[in-house]
């Protein structure tokens, strides 16, 4: 069976089983394969529209990805850490360990998410300075000179 066959006996599935059914079945899975349930994946299923969509498209892009599983969990560790979200990263940790990361690459990817994050910083504040501050708008409208160095 192809992907896109599985897709639509999962659809058919949501179909005859109702909204409400899939989505606490998917919750039970979600805990049962993670150990948590995410408490974004929580307040979705008060609307099992919301929360089965969501796991539609992201069942849809991690089963058709080129990137073994235990990779997506590493990068959205990384992207969850980068963005400074601590049940993000706490999550990803626990789901990357549990497809098999070993603590060597968590503490790579840890340092890896921090580098980028750090560059982030630099390149954004950099560019408004760039921007803003190559004329400084308060100080000529107050006449005061930003001497160059």
């Amino acid at each position: 069976m192809n992907d896109l066959e599985e897709f639509e006996l999962t659809l058919q599935e949501i179909v005859s089983r109702g909204g409400e059914e899939i989505a606490e079945a998917w919750m039970k899975d979600i805990e049962v394969e993670y150990g948590r349930a995410p408490l974004i994946f929580k307040r979705m299923a008060e609307r099992p529209e919301v929360l089965i969509s969501h796991l539609l498209y992201k069942t849809a892009v991690i089963k058709t990805s080129a990137i073994d599983p235990k990779y997506t969990e590493l990068i959205s560790m990384a992207v969850g850490a980068a963005l400074r979200c601590p049940h993000c990263t706490s999550y990803h940790m626990q789901a990357a360990a549990k497809k098999g990361a070993t603590r060597e690459e968590i503490l790579e990817v840890i340092l890896i998410a921090g580098m980028i994050s750090n560059s982030s910083v630099l390149a954004n504040a950099y560019r408004i300075f760039d921007e803003k501050m190559s004329r400084c708008l308060p100080c000529e409208n107050r006449g005061i000179d930003i001497p160059e160095r």
